[in-house]
């Protein structure tokens, strides 16, 4: 089995589906800091807020507390997640025609 020095290089050889929710959260992170990398920063914001659900309302100062966390990779993970509200909101809107 092929082993993957990022969650990117798995997505793209074996789909998204393939990911945990760390790596892909690991992705929108994109870099760590030093002697932490992305994949140990996604997973400790997992560990915090429980789960993506978990993680959907919560106010952005909530994950500045996180290190390795600053206000570009907080924007992205909140971006990502009104894209996914958006398209929830849109499958909701067309079921219920």
């Amino acid at each position: 089995m092929k082993t993957w020095t990022h969650p990117g290089g798995k997505l793209r050889e074996l789909g998204a589906e393939s990911l945990t929710d760390a790596e892909l959260l690991s992705i929108l992170i994109s870099t760590g800091t030093k002697g932490k990398p992305a994949e140990k920063v996604a997973q400790e914001i997992l560990d915090k807020f429980g789960s993506f659900k978990g993680m959907a309302n919560q106010p952005l100062e909530k994950f500045l507390e996180i290190k390795g966390l600053g206000d570009v990779k907080i924007i992205r993970i909140a971006a990502a997640f009104e894209i996914a509200r958006r398209i929830v909101n849109k499958v909701l809107r067309e079921k219920d025609k």
